[in-house]
């Protein structure tokens, strides 16, 4: 069942699954019906300055909203499946392949990464205001999100986590790259290897400087951590690309044992895009 992406009175809300995209992006529902998306760019337009890179196309974490650069105009916009478009400040499509944009997991704030040192622009869509780093420094690398949205984990000379008004608070002097924070805003995740052959994770402490012991987190032979969360009842996720799709692991804090929650098959399609997936995952497009 194929349906154009439009207002729908009294329809309750749109959970989608992933989006995908064959002649045009496209998101399939929970439901399997597929809402096709036209106006979202799939490749950077000929005037950018990675003209033919793919335009990156983003879901929120709850599956409620999606991000796109539309074709119109190369702004990057918000909506919900069947909602209005809301542009997101400073973001075009002349600077795909240059700045990347994140998505928190409720989708109301949007922050850009960039090429070069630092971060782009900070943007808070409930209270409809753009912000750009905090601190007066452009050195913060890419940021990571408290399962509430409400926190900010920014890595630099320090790891410091931030309020959505950007105002400090915890920061930690460490050697340590935290990958993810959790609900406490106090305990993130570290992981610990060579990149992409991630199989190995330690616990930090961001207000006592407290590192635990490492964990080899028991992934099925062939498989690493791709990407790596908590979750909203504070459980410690992971995901893994597979031979078919992704799998969804939780996995003990203390012993790496892994419990399988779910697995989903790859479509078939061009590329494909989860919920609370970055601009670029490793199992995005097909090779």
């Amino acid at each position: 069942m194929t349906a154009t992406a439009q207002p729908a009175a009294a329809e309750a809300p749109a959970t989608i699954a992933y989006a995908q995209r064959t002649q045009t992006w496209e998101v399939v529902l929970t439901s399997g019906k597929v809402v096709k998306v036209p106006e979202a760019l799939a490749v950077a337009p000929k005037d950018a300055v990675n003209s033919g890179e793919r335009a990156p196309f983003l879901i929120s974490g709850d599956g409620r909203h999606i991000f796109y650069y539309r074709k119109k105009d190369g702004l990057f916009v918000a909506r919900t499946v069947h909602g209005k478009e809301r542009v997101v400040a400073k973001i075009t499509a002349y600077a795909i392949g240059e700045e990347w944009p994140i998505v928190s997991y409720d989708g109301s704030y949007v922050v850009t990464g960039t090429s070069g040192p630092g971060l782009g622009v900070l943007v808070d869509l409930r209270e409809r205001k753009a912000m750009g780093p905090p601190e007066k420094t452009d050195t913060w690398n890419l940021p990571r999100f408290s399962p509430d949205s409400k926190r900010l984990l920014l890595g630099g000379e320090q790891s410091v986590v931030f309020d959505r008004a950007l105002r400090s608070r915890l920061r930690l002097k460490t050697r340590l790259t935290p990958s993810a924070l959790a609900g406490d805003y106090t305990t993130s995740a570290v992981l610990v290897g060579k990149a992409g052959k991630y199989r190995k994770v330690r616990l930090l402490n961001l207000r006592t400087g407290r590192a635990g012991a490492v964990v080899r987190v028991k992934l099925p032979r062939g498989q690493y951590i791709d990407d790596i969360d908590f979750d909203r009842s504070g459980r410690l996720v992971v995901r893994s690309k597979t031979a078919t799709g992704v799998a969804v692991y939780q996995v003990s804090r203390k012993t790496g044992a892994v419990k399988p929650l779910k697995e989903i098959k790859r479509p078939d399609a061009a590329v494909w895009v989860l919920p609370d997936d970055s601009a670029y995952e490793s199992w995005t497009e097909r090779k």
